[in-house]
C-alpha cells in the first residue's frame, strides 16, 4: 500500500470519528463552511435536499442542507447530527418546512422524530454511513398534495 492510500483512508477514518464522537464540533464548521458548498447542488441531487424553515426563536429563515429519502406519505430526513439539532428543533416547533429537492419544492407538515437502530428506512449503502456515524433518528414528514406552491416569503 503506498503512502497516498495511507493518507486517504486515515483522514476517512478521522472523519468517521470526528463526526461520531464530536458532532456539535464538525456542526459548526459545516454550518460556517460546508453546508455553503453543498447548498449549491443539495436541491437538485437524488438523496440531497435544502430545507427551509424558519427560526423558532428570530423568525429568521434559514435554509439547511439535509440528506433526504421518499418515504410512504411524505419524506425522511436523516439526522445525522442528532434530533437535538437547531434546524430539527425549528421544523417541529413551526410543525410545517419547505423542501427543495431535485429541483422541485415541495411543503411538508407533521415532523415526527423517529428512533430507528436499524436504519431500515434507507437505502443499504446509506444504512451503512449512518451507521458508521452514530446515525439512529430521522425526521419523518409528510408532503401535501398541493406542495409545489410556496409558502414562505424568501
Amino acid at each position: 500500500m503506498n503512502i497516498g492510500a495511507i493518507i486517504i483512508i486515515v483522514i476517512a477514518a478521522s472523519g468517521v470519528l470526528m463526526m461520531r464522537f464530536r458532532k456539535r464540533w464538525l456542526a459548526k464548521i459545516n454550518i460556517a463552511f460546508t453546508n455553503r458548498i453543498t447548498g449549491l447542488f443539495a436541491g437538485w441531487l437524488p438523496g440531497f435536499g435544502i430545507l427551509t424553515h424558519v427560526g423558532r426563536k428570530s423568525g429568521k429563515v434559514y435554509r439547511t442542507p439535509v440528506n433526504v429519502f421518499r418515504g410512504s406519505n411524505g419524506f425522511i430526513i436523516a439526522l445525522t447530527y442528532s434530533s437535538q439539532s437547531e434546524w430539527v428543533k425549528n421544523v417541529l416547533a413551526a410543525g410545517e418546512c419547505e423542501l427543495k429537492t431535485r429541483g422541485k419544492k415541495r411543503q411538508l407538515s407533521s415532523p415526527k422524530v423517529v428512533h430507528d437502530p436499524s436504519r431500515r428506512r434507507f437505502p443499504f449503502p446509506v444504512r451503512f454511513v449512518l451507521k458508521a456515524v452514530g446515525a439512529d433518528e430521522y425526521m419523518e414528514l409528510a408532503a401535501h398534495e398541493d406542495s409545489h406552491r410556496l409558502y414562505f416569503t424568501l
